[in-house]
């Protein structure tokens, strides 16, 4: 593992700059979702400077280029650093969609038109996005981290940024994306790697709570997942852009916030092996003004000060060649690429819950789920309360194969799950979420009995169709083609169902499902309906549902698709404005299950999973 890891490092240290970065991560509000302000900004990079028994933290990484509370007039932190001589990791808000994006760059070029040189030179490079490929996973969706963005998104972003800043001062600064160390690692994201300069991973051993994560495990969880981080780089530089532990709040798992725990933490992985040698933000110097968030990371309390709450100092550090217990993370880099829980518990936005990073990443009444940040629970996806569907009237007609529900008025989609995006969740002046469409056709169900593992044959009726109750979201989905037959699925955020590919959805059923019905169906609206996803249909006919007898992974190819445990049938045909009902039975707790689903006919459908109004895709319902 040493000699590994030596060698990650040399890799990534030879294509980084000759002066290596250190500092914090500064938002744009407060606690209280105050706006920081230029003065309070200068204070705060003074502090970080003159901190006791630190020395050399000059940087700072920043989340977006506006200032709270407005359109795209550009942030007084610019303003703070030029004072302070403070150099800039700038950051854009990618996930507002191309107007907020806009709005950035606006901001960005004004910033740059005024300020010139004093600002490009204090730039050490430019960020398009925090975690936003994060938050489009399944599990960022599950974890209601909020609105994100996909790769081919960022990758334009990224080109858009590169364009506007050539004609400026800052023209041939590096521009790259920020995301948590599962989303490098995801081959889905590989497009974000070639478009960017440099790559800026966030990972918290704190936030594995799927693993053991104690802090003895701290310093192995964290340079496992930055190993595998720069393995999947290409080449790029890596960059430490958050991490840390933290001094309060919540235990998880076998991770235990405290100053002792803290200091811990900095002196193994920030003085042991960062500092001075890979550039690096930690989070963070404070997260407690006014109010103290849960968890909080601050290396300072709620009173801004230049004396720390531990020690700071590095002495009497033990290094990289010491023996520190070792966790081997390799399960969570799998389940990582895969999309699912585990993967995902070391850094997004919920760790935060305090409002102090930018407009964009979690408000301040967003408190860290149990679970945590990327991901979800390894086993299972937390289960997640909708809001009900408005009533309205239902005439139903059953016949033996299908049950055709149709609802006077439209039947509604459900809204997002609450705390799907919290307070804070997009940059100042962004339009306002739009309200759930309703669906204005009849909804068909089509149902088939003895369906899930031991299930016994029970009413189309006893789960609802639509996502108005408790639902489990695919934790991974794996397309596989005929065409060709040995090539490795991978995961994708896209069911694919064509006649040469067809797409399996694992999902992970809690034990607390023990008792309870699941019912797995589809969900296709009408696209004026969705308003964070997309599909395309083409050609006619419908699909088949398999239930496989093993799970798939991420390795598994069409030749190596696990045999078939039951045909569970499916629709003969597939129109938008439909909801369909595959399968219902009692709820195999505890257990993965694995559907593949093939076109019949000439069905050619491609779309992106998600949950938001309108849902879209496979879910398992639970009552």
């Amino acid at each position: 593992m040493l000699t590994s890891t030596l060698v990650a490092l040399a890799a990534s240290l030879s294509t980084v700059t000759a002066q290596v970065y250190k500092g914090f991560n500064y938002g744009s509000t407060n606690t209280d979702n105050s706006a920081i302000t230029e003065s309070q900004y200068q204070s705060d990079f003074t502090t970080a400077q003159n901190v006791v028994g630190a020395s050399g933290f000059t940087s700072a990484r920043l989340y977006t280029c506006i200032q709270a509370g407005t359109t795209d007039t550009y942030s007084e932190a610019f303003q703070a650093a030029i004072n302070t001589k403070t150099s800039l990791l700038i950051g854009l808000w990618a996930s507002g969609g191309q107007a907020g994006l806009t709005n950035e760059i606006n901001a960005l070029t004004a910033a740059l038109s005024n300020f010139g040189s004093s600002l490009a030179d204090l730039i050490v490079a430019i960020s398009v996005g925090s975690e936003d490929l994060y938050r489009i996973s399944p599990t960022g969706i599950e974890n209601n981290s909020g609105v994100g963005a996909g790769p081919d998104v960022i990758t334009d972003f990224i080109g858009q940024v590169k364009t506007a800043i050539a004609g400026t001062a800052a023209s041939g600064k590096s521009v790259g994306h920020v995301d948590t160390w599962t989303a490098w690692v995801n081959g889905s994201n590989d497009a974000v790697i070639s478009a960017s300069d440099f790559i800026g991973m966030d990972a918290y051993p704190y936030f594995q709570n799927t693993m053991t994560n104690s802090i003895q495990d701290g310093y192995s969880l964290f340079f496992d997942a930055y190993d595998a981080t720069v393995a999947a780089a290409a080449g790029k530089p890596v960059w430490v852009t958050e991490t840390g532990w933290p001094v309060s709040g919540s235990t998880e798992n076998d991770a235990v916030p405290s100053l002792a725990n803290a200091q811990t933490y900095w002196d193994q992985v920030g003085c042991g092996r960062l500092f001075g040698q890979i550039n690096t933000w930690w989070y963070t110097l404070q997260d407690a003004f006014p109010t103290t968030p849960n968890p909080s990371f601050g290396i300072v309390g709620t009173t801004l000060s230049d004396t720390p709450l531990y020690d700071l100092s590095c002495s009497g550090v033990t290094t990289s060649s010491d023996p520190i217990p070792s966790a081997s993370v390799s399960a969570a880099i799998q389940a990582a690429t895969a999309g699912s829980a585990q993967g995902g518990n070391v850094g997004t936005g919920q760790k935060i819950g305090s409002g102090s990073e930018a407009q964009g990443e979690e408000g301040s009444s967003a408190a860290a789920p149990a679970e945590t940040s990327p991901a979800s629970q390894e086993q299972s996806s937390p289960q997640q309360t909708q809001a009900p569907a408005p009533a309205s009237e239902e005439t139903v007609t059953s016949t033996n194969v299908e049950t055709i529900t149709s609802c006077s008025g439209g039947c509604h989609a459900p809204s997002a799950p609450a705390g799907s995006a919290p307070a804070g969740s997009a940059p100042a002046g962004s339009a306002p979420a739009a309200p759930a469409p309703v669906v204005t056709g009849p909804t068909t169900l089509i149902t088939h009995t003895s369906v899930l593992p031991s299930a016994s044959a029970v009413s189309a009726s006893s789960c609802p169709a639509s996502l108005s109750g408790t639902y489990e979201y695919p934790h991974l989905i794996v397309p596989v083609d005929k065409s060709q037959p040995d090539q490795q699925g991978g995961t994708s955020y896209n069911g694919t169902i064509s006649s040469s590919i067809s797409s399996i959805f694992n999902f992970d059923i809690p034990p607390t499902d023990a008792g309870k019905t699941c019912t797995l169906v589809f969900l296709l609206p009408e696209q004026s309906q969705l308003t964070t996803s997309a599909f395309s249909l083409s050609g006619s006919g419908g699909f088949d549902v398999a239930q496989l007898s093993s799970p798939a992974t991420e390795q598994t190819t069409y030749n190596t698709v696990p045999s078939v445990a039951n045909d569970l049938g499916g629709p003969s045909s597939v129109t938008p404005g439909n909801e369909y009902v595959i399968a219902s039975g009692a709820c195999a707790a505890g257990e993965t299950i694995s559907y593949e689903v093939t076109a019949t006919g000439s069905l050619d459908l491609n779309y992106f999973q998600d949950y938001n109004p309108s849902p879209i895709g496979f879910y398992v319902t639970v009552c």
